[in-house]
């Protein structure tokens, strides 16, 4: 069986939830993982993806598709699959992983799992795997056998252990021209160039979360700074986006972003179910509430029961402290 797995790069690196899927795709073919790659021949991660085992990168030059484009990404991805005979098209379940696997289910007409934890080919016919996935922002996990010529997945970008191939596949570059007619590019995103480049909200290593605790707009300015400090990227529950305190691609949940940091510092969060299931991929949760009966203070590793207002500044001056710097 051959596995065809749709790649999303963080700068010039691949990104965590891509390896995580490139993972599972690669434990379901045999020997022939292909992927596709959205970026310049000459920043792609060669070695890397060698190291996962993939053994052949289809690239879309920016030149040749600018931006985001769900629907003609999908194409590609059609194309691509009917190529290299993929049984199986796989993707992180990330927002744009997600949006692109439901158009490519509509184009091609198969169905779609999603947010799979499991994988492994079925006792059936040919193109049949019994799958393991997440329901209901992962309170529930569902047991079911997927049929589809190719099958088609997303792999939750927080269930899934990335782990490199035993050893380095011989990694061969393929140069794709997307065949794409107008109605594949009626909806396309761009970066503006105030906001490219950076940690991204789904890779960061550091988050520090701010919820309705921290009192309106004008009270994110110390979480900035210490996420700053840690390397790391400021996050916000559901209800900051409502009041439209912070932007909607800062909001970590259920509707928003799910991540895996090492470290998730949530500050003034109650912990609602739609925001917990967005950071239980975390390795590390401390929170930081007035109310410690607050559901998240429960699911925390560490608990710090006091005012976000004292507990942030004083965390800053420490840290600042220690580094030496002012």
């Amino acid at each position: 069986m051959s596995a065809l797995c749709l790649l999303e790069l963080d700068g010039t690196a691949i990104a965590d939830a891509s390896l995580r899927a490139l993972t599972l795709a690669r434990s379901l073919a045999d020997g022939a993982l292909a992927a596709v790659a959205f970026a310049s021949t000459q920043d792609l991660p060669g070695e890397a993806l060698a190291a996962y085992g993939v053994t052949g990168v289809h690239v879309v030059e920016p030149g040749q598709l600018p931006g985001y484009a769900p629907a003609a990404w999908a194409r590609v991805l059609a194309a691509v699959a009917g190529e290299t005979d993929a049984d199986l098209v796989a993707a992180a379940a990330t927002d744009r992983g997600s949006e692109v696997m439901a158009h490519l289910a509509a184009l091609t007409g198969q169905p779609l799992a999603a947010n799979c934890i499991s994988a492994q080919p079925g006792p059936g016919e040919p193109g049949s795997y019994r799958i393991t996935r997440q329901r209901w922002a992962g309170l529930l996990l569902e047991d079911a056998e997927l049929t589809g010529s190719p099958a088609l997945v997303t792999v939750s970008p927080d269930a899934v252990a990335a782990a490199p191939a035993d050893a380095p596949a011989e990694l061969a570059v393929h140069h794709h021209e997307p065949a794409l007619d107008d109605l594949d590019l009626r909806v396309q995103a761009r970066e503006s160039t105030s906001r490219a480049g950076g940690v991204s909200l789904a890779t960061a290593p550091v988050v520090v979360g701010g919820g309705r605790g921290v009192g309106g707009p004008d009270g994110f300015a110390p979480l900035e700074e210490l996420s700053e400090l840690l390397g790391g990227v400021l996050g916000v529950s559901r209800v900051v986006t409502s009041e439209g305190w912070r932007p909607h691609q800062q909001q970590v949940g259920q509707t928003g972003t799910r991540i895996t940091p090492e470290l998730y510092l949530a500050c003034g969060i109650s912990g609602a179910i739609q925001h917990m299931a967005g950071c239980q991929g975390a390795k590390h949760i401390v929170a930081i509430n007035t109310d410690p009966g607050a559901p998240i203070m429960a699911q925390a590793d560490y608990a710090v029961i006091g005012d976000l207002h004292e507990v942030i500044p004083a965390l800053v001056a420490a840290i600042r402290a220690r580094s030496g710097s002012s």
